[in-house]
């Protein structure tokens, strides 16, 4: 008999989960809720593939983070779960949709890829020579989002708070529509972003002589609003490309299924 996989998709809201499931999880919720929803989303299956925010020990499989699964801090997946005899591989959600990129996406073929992730936060994560750069957790091993900038960090600039910036009810989906539209303030905060965002991420592009620069997350469908900006920003570095990821929506899945034993 088959081994029955699972790949999660772990967020602060829901787990999505490969055969279709969203198993809603609360981040901010006790320790047994949150062991509800990870041993719901794991069921029976013997061989589980996670790819999950950090802070996170993606080499033991251990809850760091603080703002958020607090409960949990410290405690392991496997033990939160109900996961004694499963085999578990975790890896970071930024590396992992890298990953399927340079498997079977836009950054096949390059040798020195980055990828910026734009949505609730600012992700990163580099591949040199077809390895992903992590620390001795498993983590990107350079982060952009706390990069000073002004009166804050980068991520207070150019994640979906930067994008929505002094603006009130207003969702950034429904902010680009009104820029292809052809609302000039929406435009221009599109173009004020992509410039923050050029300016802050040239020293690491030229630093690692980054070829492929790929764009995720859920702000990136409206790539075309920032393209031109970033293209004009970042043109004397020498870079081959500069796209959009392949595949949004299943950009997750994609990387944990390139994972060695899971392809």
């Amino acid at each position: 008999m088959a081994t029955r996989t699972i790949l999660l998709d772990v967020g602060g809201t829901f787990i999505k989960c490969s055969d279709g499931r969203q198993i809603p999880i609360n981040s901010d919720g006790t320790r047994e809720e949150i062991e509800a929803s990870l041993t719901s989303a794991v069921g029976d299956a013997c061989e589980v593939a996670v790819a999950i925010p950090g802070p996170f020990d993606y080499n033991h499989g251990i809850f760091l983070m603080k703002h958020k699964f607090t409960s949990v801090y410290g405690m392991k997946f496997e033990d939160l779960c109900g996961g004694k005899g499963k085999t578990f591989h975790f890896i970071h959600d930024v590396n992992v949709m890298l990953l399927g990129e340079m498997t079977s996406g836009e950054g096949k073929g390059f040798n020195r890829t980055a990828l910026i992730a734009l949505g609730t936060g600012l992700g990163f994560s580099m591949s040199i020579d077809g390895k992903i750069l992590e620390n001795e957790f498993g983590s990107p091993a350079v982060h952009i989002w706390n990069t000073p900038y002004q009166d804050g960090i980068l991520e207070d600039y150019v994640s979906k708070r930067g994008f929505l910036r002094g603006l009130d009810g207003i969702t950034v989906k429904e902010l680009a529509q009104k820029a292809y539209d052809g609302n000039k303030e929406a435009i221009e905060r599109f173009n004020e972003c992509a410039a923050i965002l050029a300016q802050a991420i040239r020293p690491v592009l030229k630093e690692y002589r980054i070829e492929c620069l790929l764009f995720g997350g859920q702000i990136s469908r409206s790539f075309g609003l920032l393209e031109p900006v970033l293209s004009e920003g970042l043109k004397d570095l020498g870079l081959k490309k500069i796209s959009r990821i392949s595949d949004i929506d299943n950009a997750t899945f994609n990387g944990l299924r390139s994972v060695s034993s899971l392809s």
